[in-house]
């Protein structure tokens, strides 16, 4: 990031004890804070807002950087990240910063301009911008400068991309599954957030399956809307190549989203993220949707190894959507199956239990 250094940047008193500190933050050395700056039209993705809730609307809670919510209250203060958002069933925001008030768009802890939002939305939550933080040299403090050093994937590591319809296909639960299987059976495994919104439903559904997580803040990206496609890319070898010098011998990609939005269109159409991908698991609702999504991914070249998603909550949904795919579906339970697993990696990367158990 090149650096902002603002005139009129002020020595800001210390912050008090209870301040709210989103999940988005949670990798900046609260001791480089020095001051505020009220320059808001300066502000760019990334950047850090210190704010005060004047009118708690969609989002009533806020993830915290150590990884639990907080309900929210008038009066409460915070520090966020400036950030755009695209959600279909939420918010589309930029990161704009107005004085007289900014817009929660996602829980997260990103705040910006809400320009569109889903019918069952209730309005943003609304914040009072107290203050853009600087460092003693009066530098905007931004994410980016807290992101892992950028590194690149290991040939011998392999990396399963998961793809879904829209948001609520049910992408993590099926990447978090997968990724829970696959250490079932014995290897090693980590997850990746690699495009999205800040947020840490994702990152916790891997923990939560037994495997180690990053996401794209790690990479020192508060949402990757609107980021340079080179930006996400580097990004992704970044994330999972920190993944294998922690150990990760298979990592789970997911990739926010549907295959229509425009970033995750770009990685399909040709990136070196769709390159890297040794396979591809798909996440869809219903028959029809995943239908049209595995047409769309055939016709970028890419066969899924299965479907998953709330499509296969339902037995006729089910049996609908194989007889028009032709693709195997698996639910979360059976990828959660270690002997189902292996059985499916080994059909996509022969040899590979061998190859890992030499590793190990």
């Amino acid at each position: 990031m090149t650096s902002k250094t603002l005139h009129g940047t002020c020595r800001y008193h210390p912050i008090p004890a209870s301040t709210k500190w989103a999940f988005t933050t949670r990798r900046v050395n609260r001791a480089d804070l020095f001051g505020v700056t009220t320059a808001f039209e300066t502000a760019t993705p990334g950047d850090l807002m210190l704010g005060q809730v004047t009118a708690i609307g969609q989002h009533k809670r806020i993830q915290l950087s150590s990884g639990r919510y907080s309900e929210s209250y008038i009066g409460d203060i915070a520090v966020m990240v400036v950030g755009d958002r695209y959600a279909p069933d939420q918010f589309e925001g930029f990161a704009q910063i107005d004085e007289t008030g900014a817009d929660m768009i996602a829980a997260g802890g990103i705040v910006g301009k809400a320009v569109a939002s889903h019918g069952m939305m209730e309005r943003p939550t609304r914040l009072k911008p107290l203050g853009l933080l600087t460092n003693e040299n009066g530098d905007v403090i931004n994410i980016s400068s807290y992101g892992l050093m950028p590194r690149e994937i290991p040939d011998d590591v392999y990396v399963f991309g998961v793809f879904g319809t829209s948001m609520n296909a049910g992408k993590t639960t099926t990447a978090a599954s997968f990724a829970h299987g696959l250490k079932r059976a014995g290897y090693q495994v980590a997850g990746v957030k690699a495009t999205g919104t800040g947020a840490f439903g994702d990152y916790n559904a891997f923990l939560d399956a037994g495997v180690p997580a990053l996401d794209f803040t790690d990479a020192g990206m508060p949402t990757t809307y609107k980021m340079p496609m080179k930006r996400i890319e580097e990004g992704f070898r970044t994330l999972v190549g920190a993944a294998a010098d922690r150990g990760a011998q298979m990592v789970v990609v997911e990739i926010a989203d549907g295959v229509f939005q425009n970033e995750t269109a770009s990685i399909l159409k040709g990136s070196s993220i769709i390159d890297r991908m040794n396979a591809v698991l798909f996440a869809a609702p219903d028959a029809l949707s995943a239908a049209g999504g595995v047409e769309t991914l055939r016709k970028h070249g890419l066969t899924p190894l299965a479907v998953s998603g709330t499509v296969t909550n339902s037995p006729l949904a089910l049996r609908e959507a194989e007889a028009a795919t032709g693709v195997p579906f698996m639910s979360k339970n059976d990828l959660r199956d270690p002997r189902l697993v292996r059985e499916m990696v080994e059909s996509c990367l022969p040899g590979s239990t061998e190859r890992l158990a030499r590793a190990a």
